[in-house]
């Protein structure tokens, strides 16, 4: 049901460039998936997909190195693009108005292969950043919202330290604490472990 990619990359903002491994997450069964966070190689995450749809690409954000593959990856499996329009000005930086997506709201619930995520709008890391819910599995996927010891970076632009704590003081911390935490960067853990954080 849940499948991770890491693809390696960098991460560009404020002028400065970073080098970054990313988690590809691929939610679903074995006809159809939906990917969440295209980063760095699209043909490294097509090979994961193999023979089965892609019905969405989701973007947690637009840090460019969670959407650089997304262009293409839609190319190559004729997917939309998700993300949510609060973050029009970062996706700008990566595509310019070259590459249409289609806006996510909070409360949206999309699906694949049986598998139902519902999509949380969390504020802070980035203006539009989201994280998706897929209760039957016990889990959410968060982006950059949330690691393993706490909250995302906040120290570029768009991005606000206030505003990001909130959101995962009422968005996520009221999961059920069993609720394992996949993570755009690095391990994985569970609400219930980072719960002490806040």
């Amino acid at each position: 049901m849940i499948d991770r990619v890491v693809t390696s990359g960098t991460f560009s903002l404020d002028g400065g460039t970073w080098d970054v491994d990313n988690n590809v997450w691929l939610v679903g069964d074995a006809r159809s998936v939906i990917v969440i966070d295209a980063a760095h190689s699209a043909e490294k995450i097509a090979e994961r997909v193999g023979g089965r749809t892609v019905t969405a690409i989701v973007c947690t954000h637009a840090h460019n190195d969670h959407i650089n593959a997304a262009s293409a990856l839609s190319e190559l499996t004729g997917a939309p693009i998700l993300l949510h329009p609060a973050d029009q000005v970062l996706w700008e930086m990566e595509y310019g108005d070259a590459v249409p997506y289609t806006p996510l709201e909070d409360g949206q619930r999309l699906a694949a292969g049986g598998v139902e995520l519902q999509v949380i709008h969390t504020p802070g890391h980035a203006p539009g950043a989201v994280c998706l819910y897929a209760p039957e599995l016990c889990a959410v996927f968060t982006g950059d919202t949330l690691f393993q010891g706490g909250p995302g970076a906040t120290g570029r632009s768009f991005s606000s330290r206030e505003t990001l704590v909130e959101s995962i003081r009422t968005r996520l911390l009221p999961l059920p604490k069993e609720t394992v935490v996949h993570t755009g960067h690095g391990d994985s853990t569970t609400i219930g472990a980072e719960s002490s954080s806040f």
